[in-house]
């Protein structure tokens, strides 16, 4: 997947997500799709910052495993810059 990020002046965090035809057909694109948003829905809270939040689908999204697109992201963000830091006890 790759990630892009967009300054969002009134505060709020979005989501949009963007698989091409070479991903596959519809099925295949919406089931990326789907994957990207459960794994950024159940992971938000882990991201600071006001930006826009661009994912698109790579084909081989449709091979991976949904712990596999979370850990993705989870790099991703934390390259860009814009996943929080937790700290362990």
């Amino acid at each position: 997947m790759t990630l892009w990020l967009r300054r969002q002046p009134d505060g709020t965090r979005r989501l949009g997500v963007v698989a091409s035809r070479k991903v596959g057909g519809a099925v295949q694109r919406n089931r990326a799709k789907r994957l990207l948003r459960e794994a950024w829905r159940l992971n938000r809270g882990r991201f600071s910052g006001q930006w826009d939040v661009i994912l698109s689908a790579r084909s081989d999204i449709l091979r991976a495993l949904y712990a596999d697109v979370v850990k993705e992201l989870l790099y991703l963000g934390a390259k860009a810059g814009i996943l929080e830091r937790r700290e362990t006890p």
